[in-house]
C-alpha cells in the first residue's frame, strides 16, 4: 500500500480515536483539539472500523482501545501496523496491569495510557509517540516481563536471524539494548554509559535499524524472546 502526499501542515500530528464508548472518544477529541500541533481526523468504534480508517486516512496515531466488539483492538493494531508502517499506535486502558492491553504492546502498538491519564499527560503521550518514541514505563515493562517470562526462550538459536542480528550488533549497541528492555530512558542510559544523550539516540537508532524493529517497544520484546536478557 502506497501513503498518499501529504495534503496539509506536516508539523500537524493526525489522530484517530478508536474506542467502543462514544463519551470517551468524544473526551480524548475535545482534549486533542485543544492542543497545539494535533488534529483529530476521524473515529472509529470497533477495530474493523479502525483499521478501515486508518487506510482511508493514514493517521500519525491511532489511539486504541483494546477491549471492544467484533475485531478487537489487538487485531486492529497488528493489520494496521502491518499496513501503514509510519502509523503508531497507543493502546488504551482503564487498568495499568491489563493482560489484555499487554498483548497489544506485543502485536506492534508503541506505548500504553491509561484512560484516565491526565490530559497534558495525553497530549505529551501522543507527541512522543508521533515522534518516534515509546510510552512505556519501567513499571508496565516489568509486568510485561513477568506474563511473558516463562514463555521466552534463554538465548536464540546459534543458526537463527535473530542470533545473527544480535551478533552484528556492537558492544556499546547490547548494552543500549540491555538498558532499553529495563525500560529505562534516554537520559538514564545516557549517564549509565557517561555519554551524552545525542550519543544515546544514534545508538538507539541505529540498534532499531539492524533489528529492523520501529520503536523502542519492540525492542523491549526482542531482547527477551531472545535472550539478551532475561526475566529478574
Amino acid at each position: 500500500m502506497t501513503e498518499p502526499e501529504s495534503t496539509g501542515d506536516e508539523s500537524v500530528i493526525r489522530v484517530l480515536i478508536v474506542d467502543d464508548q462514544a463519551l470517551l472518544r468524544m473526551g480524548f477529541a475535545m482534549v486533542l483539539d485543544g492542543a497545539d500541533g494535533i488534529e483529530v481526523i476521524g473515529e472509529a468504534a470497533d477495530g474493523r472500523a479502525a483499521v478501515t480508517q486508518a487506510k482511508a486516512l493514514y493517521p500519525d496515531v491511532v489511539l486504541m482501545d483494546v477491549r471492544m466488539p467484533d475485531v478487537d483492538g489487538i487485531e486492529a493494531t497488528k493489520q494496521i501496523v502491518s499496513a501503514l508502517p509510519h502509523t503508531r499506535v497507543l493502546v488504551l486502558t482503564t487498568f495499568d496491569l491489563d493482560e489484555y492491553a499487554f498483548a497489544g504492546l506485543r502485536a506492534g502498538a508503541s506505548g500504553f495510557l491509561l484512560k484516565d491519564t491526565p490530559p497534558a499527560d495525553l497530549v505529551t503521550g501522543i507527541r512522543n509517540v508521533a515522534a518516534g518514541e515509546s510510552v512505556l514505563s519501567p513499571r508496565i515493562t516489568s509486568r510485561m516481563i513477568e506474563l511473558f517470562g516463562e514463555k521466552l526462550p534463554t538465548e536464540a538459536p546459534e543458526d537463527s536471524p535473530a542470533a545473527k542480528i544480535i551478533a552484528s550488533l556492537t558492544t556499546r549497541e547490547r548494552e543500549v539494548l540491555e538498558f532499553i528492555a529495563t525500560g529505562a530512558s534516554n537520559v538514564e542510559i545516557a549517564a549509565q554509559l557517561y555519554v551524552s544523550e545525542t550519543t544515546v539516540k544514534t545508538h538507539v537508532g541505529n540498534l532499531l535499524a539492524k533489528l529492523g524493529l520501529r520503536d523502542r517497544v519492540q525492542a523491549v520484546v526482542f531482547a527477551y524472546e531472545n535472550g539478551v536478557v532475561t526475566p529478574h
